[in-house]
């Protein structure tokens, strides 16, 4: 049985029946309450779904949840990855994928507030693929074997930063506390009929900005997993934000502000939605 898997309290969750289910309570004595042991044993979590009661621990808030993958290892951005926008930012389709980091600390829920740390602060509506198993050198046709799930993601980028120096800076435009959002959960591959091929949206303050298809993507997921085990070791929870559609702000000079309400939604996974803040003190 397929799973929606994120975390409360700093405690790994599933999430069923419109509601949420400790798994350490429901998990028959084999799982702690760590989501990152979870995500490396992503095959056992189907029993475990399939065995939940039909009450929930409790009803279903996502504005209660976590971060459904608190501590990854590493996290990789990939650029210029939907002809639409390659062609938008007027660049080169890249000969190989290209790929930057994003570091942990950009991580928040679903439902944190980002926070807009200059005046060219942008979008970017992402899938997210949330690694389960170790991959080193894997094949296309293999990599979905190697995938726990999918997730919602927002890439908020500074462009001053990013453009700060030649050439550009995108781990550090990218990497601002609140700049990767993701949720609201981790669903599991099996859960989609064509995980290759999702909508995904994202609107500005009610007004949609961005439109696409996952099956749009120049190098699609078996691909950046395979070009990327080829380089490093992917890890359980390791996470790729597999790149953005055209709409950013970037070639419109609409830029986040606060007060902003950002909501990325993807099909089968559901919406993130991010209220836009001012830096502190600012």
């Amino acid at each position: 049985m397929a799973f929606r898997l994120g975390t409360k309290n700093d405690r790994a969750v599933l999430i069923a029946n419109d509601g949420i289910y400790d798994l350490e309570k429901h998990g028959g004595g084999k799982f702690s309450s760590d989501p990152m042991e979870a995500l490396g044993r992503h095959t056992e979590l189907h029993a475990v779904a399939s065995g939940l009661p039909a009450s929930p621990d409790e009803k279903l808030d996502e504005g209660s949840l976590g971060i459904c993958v608190p501590r990854p290892k590493k996290i990789f951005g990939i650029g210029l990855n939907y002809r639409a926008h390659a062609e938008e930012s007027k660049m080169e389709i890249p000969p190989n994928p290209l790929v930057f980091a994003k570091f942990v600390n950009c991580l928040a829920a679903g439902n944190a507030d980002v926070i807009v740390f200059g005046p060219t602060t942008d979008y970017e509506a992402e899938l997210v693929v949330v690694m389960g198993a170790y991959a080193r050198d894997i094949p296309e046709a293999e990599a979905w074997d190697h995938i726990a799930g999918l997730t919602c993601g927002q890439d908020v980028s500074e462009r001053g930063t990013q453009f700060a120096s030649k050439p550009p800076h995108f781990d550090l435009g990218k990497s601002y506390d609140t700049f990767g959002p993701i949720g609201p959960a981790v669903v599991s591959v099996d859960s989609f009929e064509d995980p290759a091929n999702l909508a995904l949206t994202c609107d500005l303050n009610g007004d949609r900005v961005q439109d696409t298809r996952t099956n749009d993507l120049i190098f699609d997921v078996p691909k950046l997993v395979s070009y990327i085990s080829g380089i490093c070791t992917l890890e359980p929870g390791d996470l790729i934000f597999t790149g953005t559609p055209s709409g950013v702000g970037f070639m419109t000079g609409t830029f986040l502000k606060p007060g902003d309400v950002l909501t990325t939604t993807i099909e089968g996974i559901g919406s993130i939605t991010n209220h836009c803040v001012a830096k502190e003190g600012a």
